[in-house]
């Protein structure tokens, strides 16, 4: 301390220097003191360095005051509260001075110490804000000088941005000074208390804001003066801007006025600020503003087209011809940029234009549900003002286009729907028929001197693109010269060329092959020569560029005519001299590797003596750490041209190399390499040595592991290459390989393609006939664990020898191989068979012995096995439900080898056998599912589907609601067999009068909704209203089904439901309320116990809702949802819990609506957060609770994450309540620290 003290004391002896250069130095030297964290002042040090520097304010050294001002703010938290207010104090006072320079200097100083103050949870920023504030008010009403008023205007705007909501007490003050000077005779007075009121507006009270609104309609009802009407319509848009979630409800009084003056003949600059406010309006009040939408794009549209100082005519008559525009017509380059010569600094018109660009840009990116209407009128509008003169308008212009195309993009990309684009199809019908629009209007556009529109053009284009691919297919021909002319030298920027040959690069992906070929010629020079251009950006899009034009002249999945062969060497030659390049940027490096493998992939057979000079250029780059992940896929590339180019110069070499890639910690490389080895060994497997394979098989036995599935599968994909292409490498696998294999099977992980790539791995091995690793070897390999466990694969605790998914998994691999091997497998399955009727056998033997029979039988006709039926049925009554459940498996897989043989044997057993009815259903449901996947087996199965209908409808009646979702999943898988015959029918039974047969049906529709596409979809979609009215079912679990299938189609299949969402949401948000008729008292020995018969269908309901955010948000009305989210706040902890991951969801989707609703939310989460168990309650109690709180916090925590919610005084009181309860506080912050990090998991899993 005493050190610090001492040097401290030193700094402020030169401060006090007569030369500049050391009161600079010492100065500077401070600074760099003061932002140590370790800096500790003692009293008299503060109040030292405080005098010091509010000194050097004043110093004559312009350098020295504002490094004065500089270490204010990092001094603010190094000194007592005292000094801070000292300094506050001075720098108020210096602000009223005479000197111009210490007023700007203290004004600086003000902000500095504003920015600096810690968060407003702090005493010192509440206390520092309130001796500031008074001061400012003073001096904005009182204060003459305009100089003083601007800055105190300023500094005010500061204060209230960062702690509006510590200064309640002081806004009525704030208002009443700041009301006056938006009369002010200075237009910068104006603006700056507008500023100022729209930070205010966020955080003052209701009556206050009122108070302002009243003011400013008054003013704008007695309009005395057009000057100041201007700015109460700017202030009015400011104020929605920074507060739109308040000032809906005054929207009805505000628009009249703001549609009245934007008709005022004459005065561009009001209608401006109209026309500025309605976009506020629309982004802000998006409910509010709904009824008055047409008028405001009518308005928009009008004015779009307003530009009374210039007459458009010559450039409407000019002739479209696409054939006719020449890349070198100069002529029409003059005449086409003899438009921008146009000058008149008093013509205002073209901000009137921009406005209206940009609110109709806001009213297309917020009106989904108007697509249509917007294609109808705005999308010909904007077209037609493409040839708009002023650049800037212009730019606007294309970007509200380009605002309406990405509305138009399909609203659900991550899984794949027939029907994802029905509710687009009409729009984008429009938007083709208007293409030839487009293009006749953007291509002069595309010759245009001024970069910034062809920017423009071409994002639109590419935008366009992306909407619908292939849309250009017959406009090539007028879009090629614009890429010419944005290519050459003398027209274009470095940016220009980028996004023109991103451009071409977006057509040429988009669009079929041989539309190009007429172009070629024209199009690669400019490509080429961007190629070998000095600035690496350019270089690397052009040979991404060059990479897409190969695939275009040749390309490998169809026949062209197309003459390729003149271009082959410019291409070639061009990518080469990248290639060899060692000094150029990595991104170049990697591009170049992929073209030249891309060239030589297309095109090699018209370079093969250039291959051995290219070649070894990609082994180097494989040696190279940087470069070697993009070389192992361009060798892949390479390896799988179906020109099977002669590679073996780099085999040799190669393969030890990718082998040693298998044992580098890198992931994507090991992936990238697997793959890279399996093509080579495929394609070249003849120039493919033993010593090359060994060195692969020798780092294979880690990879296969079920730590990384994906690993796994494509080092099995590639032993099951080798096993095919040189069966004699299998000899190695014996020892270190199969064992890794073998352990994997047991995974309880084992699934999807890495256990197909099992299957087919052993059904290759096998078929090798390799020594040791032939059929019955194999066999005693996998059943070993299960007929003989070992510690080792058998843990002391386990019920069972292996994991029961693993069963699974064996049983597969055990078919496979039983089924190669068909001269064997009579035996075998004679064996499973005496295992499963064994009575000695453990459960372990008969689980697996039944799945493996299954599995075989599913493909092997077994009736040859006399009463095997009986057995299978007789495993129903063990009392191992595992057991039972495997049994039910195997009949159902058995009945598939013989279909009319086993079929009737269990349709007649489950009408005999009513207590085995459960299992036998699975069976059935095994059957059809199985018999559903080929088109030959669903025709083997047709000729029964009626016995089976009839006989599933009797039992739609049991009592028992798991026997019942059997019965619906059948009925489901049935319906998808013949839905054109069968929906019907099903739909009939919905007049049912039992509700088991209702409830039933409407569960089967759920089983008939999946996320890919069926032939029922567009069926389904046609009657699917019919089932879901059954939410007006008077039983409640009909209620509850019916939920349940509509939250399975809005979560696999939105647009099944989309157009119905009027009909349905009211009924489920009828759901949503608790209902007292349905809440009883049981009692419980001395005890009565609350049950709620209600709770599940509300359950049912909200996770409809929680869905719906995701899939069909754009159709809801969300204030109407929020009432019913609002409502399941007060429900039960599983309601809240749902509500809670609802409110996450919405602060991000739609933050604008939650900041209207804030005040409402607030209080529900404070009542979770701050309910206290009873202290006689059980554990689990407690964990609820505490479960409870943490959500509800979470909630807190993304609406606090909202744009503009810290400044809604509910929330920041609620917040502080939080922070001054330790356990609360706890729990919060580290809520905040996970949001801060990698996105948590807010997400539920609805499917």
């Amino acid at each position: 301390m005493a050190s610090v003290s001492y040097h401290i004391s030193n700094l402020l002896e030169k401060m006090t220097s007569s030369d500049k250069d050391f009161r600079f130095m010492a100065t500077n030297d401070l600074m760099t003191e003061l932002q140590k964290d370790s800096i500790k002042l003692d009293d008299d040090s503060e109040k030292k360095v405080v005098k010091m520097l509010l000194k050097l304010l004043e110093d004559k050294n312009g350098e020295v005051q504002n490094l004065a001002v500089k270490c204010l703010g990092p001094l603010v938290s190094k000194v007592k509260e005292f000094q801070v207010e000292t300094i506050v104090d001075t720098l108020c006072s210096n602000m009223l001075s005479d000197k111009e320079q210490l007023r700007d200097i203290s004004s600086i100083g003000l902000k500095t110490v504003i920015n600096e103050l810690p968060p407003a949870s702090s005493p010192l920023a509440a206390n520092i804000c309130k001796r500031i504030t008074g001061r400012l008010t003073s001096a904005i009403s009182k204060q003459e000088d305009v100089s003083v008023k601007l800055e105190a205007l300023d500094i005010l705007g500061d204060l209230l941005s960062r702690f509006g909501g510590l200064l309640l007490n002081f806004h009525a003050s704030i208002l009443d000074a700041l009301l006056p000077q938006l009369t002010s005779a200075r237009m910068a007075v104006r603006k700056r208390a507008i500023l100022a009121l729209g930070q205010l507006v966020m955080s003052c009270s209701a009556n206050l804001f009122q108070k302002l609104m009243d003011h400013l309609l008054e003013q704008l009802n007695n309009n005395t003066n057009v000057s100041y009407t201007r700015t109460f319509i700017q202030c009015i848009g400011a104020i929605c801007r920074h507060a739109g979630h308040r000032i809906g409800e005054h929207l009805e009084r505000i628009l009249p006025f703001t549609i009245s003056f934007s008709k005022v003949e004459g005065d561009d600059e009001l209608r401006e600020y109209c026309i500025q406010a309605f976009e506020s309006f629309v982004r802000r009040c998006p409910k509010e503003v709904s009824p008055h939408m047409n008028t405001i794009i009518q308005l928009c549209l009008e004015y779009l087209c307003y530009d009374p100082n210039y007459n458009y005519d010559d450039a409407d008559d000019d002739e479209y011809d696409e054939n006719a525009m020449d890349a070198d017509n100069a002529d029409e380059d003059d005449e086409g940029e003899s438009d921008d010569e146009y000058s008149d600094d008093d013509d205002m018109s073209w901000k009137v234009r921009r406005a209206s660009a940009k609110c109709l840009q806001a009213i297309m990116g917020t009106r989904h549900e108007m697509l249509s209407e917007f294609y109808r009128t705005v999308s010909p509008a904007l077209i037609a003002r493409f040839k708009e003169r002023e650049e800037n308008v212009k730019s606007d212009i294309f970007q509200a286009f380009i605002t309406l195309l990405k509305q138009t993009r399909p609203t659900h990309t991550e899984f794949v729907d027939p029907d994802a684009m029905d509710q687009e199809e009409g729009p984008v019908s429009m938007l083709r028929q208007q293409i030839p629009d487009i293009v006749k209007a953007v291509h002069r556009q595309m010759k245009e001197k001024s970069i910034k529109t062809r920017q423009g053009c071409f994002a639109l284009l590419t935008e366009l693109i992306h909407v619908i691919p292939g849309s250009l297919n017959n406009h090539i021909a007028a879009l090629v010269p614009g890429v010419q002319f944005s290519l050459g030298e003398k027209n274009s920027s470095s940016n220009m060329k980028i996004d023109t040959l991103a451009f071409l690069n977006c057509l040429m992906c988009n669009h079929t092959p041989h539309v190009f070929h007429n172009h070629i010629n024209v199009l690669i020079t400019p490509v080429v020569s961007a190629v070998g251009d000095p600035f690496y950006k350019i270089t690397s899009e052009a040979l991404m560029v060059t990479q897409t034009m190969i695939q275009v002249i040749r390309p490998l999945d169809c026949e062209v005519e197309f003459d390729f062969t003149p271009y082959v060497m410019d291409l070639y030659s061009c990518t080469l001299t990248r290639l060899r390049a060692a000094d150029i940027d990595q991104e170049v490096k990697e591009r170049a590797i992929s073209c030249m493998s891309q060239i030589i992939a297309n095109l090699g057979d018209h370079l093969t003596s250039e291959l051995n000079v290219c070649l070894p250029i990609f082994l180097e780059r494989l040696k190279n750490e940087i470069t070697r992940l993009t070389t192992v896929k361009a060798l892949s590339l390479i390896a799988s041209s179906p020109l099977k180019l002669d590679i073996s110069s780099i085999l040799n070499n190669g393969m030890p190399i990718l082998a040693s890639f298998l044992r580098k910690n890198h992931r994507a490389l090991k992936l990238s390499t697997l793959a890279c080895l399996n093509i080579l060994i495929r394609n070249y497997g003849e120039h493919v040595t033993e010593v090359m394979i060994n060195g692969v098989l020798m780092e294979m036995p880690p990879l296969i592991s079920e730590t990384d599935l994906h690993i796994s599968q494509l080092s099995l994909t590639l032993l099951t290459s080798l096993a095919q292409i040189l069966p004699r490498s299998m000899l190695k696998i014996k020892a270190e390989i199969l064992p890794q294999v073998l352990s994997l099977i047991r995974s309880p992980l084992l699934q999807g393609g890495a256990l197909d790539a099992m299957l087919e791995f052993f059904k290759t091995l096998v078929c090798t006939s390799t020594a040791g690793m032939m059929y019955a070897d194999l066999l005693r390999y996998l059943t070993e664990p299960v007929y003989n466990p070992t510690e080792a694969t058998q843990p002391p605790s386990a019920p069972y020898a292996v994991h029961k998914q693993a069963f699974h998994s064996v049983a597969k691999c055990v078919a496979v191989l039983t089924i190669t091997c068909k001269q064997e497998s009579s035996s075998v399955i004679t064996q499973f068979i005496n295992d499963i009727k064994n009575p000695k056998s453990t459960d372990s033997v008969k689980l697996f012995a039944l799945l493996s029979v299954g599995e075989i039988g599913r493909h092997v006709d077994l009736s040859g096995q006399v009463g095997l039926q009986t057995v299978l049925i007789n495993c129903f009554s063990l009392p191992s439900e595992e057991v039972k459940s495997a049994a039910s498996f195997a009949l159902g897989n058995v009945s598939v080898g013989n279909l009319p043989l086993y079929l009737p044997f269990v349709l007649q057993e489950i009408e005999s056998q009513p207590k085995r009815q459960y299992l036998l259903l699975h069976s059935l449901k095994e059957i059809i599912t199985c018999q559903s996947l080929t088109t030959s087996s669903v025709a083997g199965l047709q000729q029964y589907v009626g016995n089976i209908w009839a006989m599933l409808f009797k039992h739609c009646e049991c009592p028992e609601e798991g026997t019942r979702n059997v019965v619906a999943e059948c009925l489901g898988k049935l319906t998808l067999i013949d839905p054109l015959n069968l929906l019907p029918k099903l739909k009939d039974y919905l007049t049912s009068p039992s509700a088991f047969t209702r409830s039933t049906v409407v569960t089967a529709v759920k089983y008939t909704i999946s996320d890919q596409p069926q032939s029922i979809d567009p069926l389904l979609k046609s009657c699917i209203g019919d089932f879901l009215k059954t939410m007006e079912d008077s039983d409640l679990n009909v209620r509850r089904v019916s939920l349940v299938t509509f939250n399975s189609a809005a979560h696999n299949k939105p647009s099944l439901v989309r157009d119905l969402l009027d009909e349905i949401l009211p009924n489920l948000y009828k759901e949503t309320k608790v209902r007292k008729e349905l809440i009883r008292e049981v009692e419980m020995g001395p005890f009565k116990h609350t049950v709620d018969d209600g709770l599940d269908i509300r359950k049912a309901a909200f996770e409809c809702m929680y869905t719906l955010l995701d899939s069909c948000l754009n159709r809801v009305d969300i204030f109407e949802f929020l009432n019913h989210v609002e409502e399941g706040l007060k429900d039960h902890y599983d309601i809240k819990m749902l509500t809670y991951l609802m409110l996450v969801r919405l602060s991000s989707l739609c933050p604008h609506a939650m900041l209207q609703r804030l005040d409402r939310l607030i209080e529900p989460l404070r009542t979770t957060c701050t309910t206290k168990v009873k202290a006689n309650s059980v554990k689990q109690e407690f964990e609820k609770q505490d479960e409870l709180k943490r959500s509800a916090m979470r909630a807190v925590a993304a609406l606090l994450a909202m744009p503009d919610s810290d400044k809604n005084p509910m929330l920041n009181e609620f917040v502080t309540q939080i922070r001054a309860s330790p356990e609360m506080s706890t729990i919060f912050d580290g809520i905040q620290k996970d949001n801060s990090g990698p996105a948590g998991d807010t997400f539920m899993d609805t499917s």
